[in-house]
């Protein structure tokens, strides 16, 4: 799956432009590197994203394309910085 469409369906970024335009600005990367937004989400891949002073950084657990909002959790697990 892509990564702006995993970012949505994760709810990590609500919209997929919003996704998009974070990857394109560069402040996406996955396990370490700038990512674009058609990268290839993996299991097991970790996810840095900048939100302006804040870094949120996620460890891709399960990938699907749909699912419930009450199991988004299960796609991603919340690391430390």
């Amino acid at each position: 799956m892509r990564l702006d469409k995993f970012l949505k369906v994760s709810r990590i970024i609500k919209r997929r432009t919003v996704a998009n335009d974070a990857c394109d600005t560069e402040h996406v990367s996955v396990n370490g590197k700038r990512a674009k937004a058609s990268y290839d989400v993996k299991v097991g891949d970790i996810v840095e994203i900048t939100f302006g002073a804040r870094t949120l950084k996620v460890r891709v657990l399960d990938v699907r394309e749909h699912i419930a909002k009450a199991d988004v959790s299960s796609l991603y697990e919340v690391l430390p910085n």
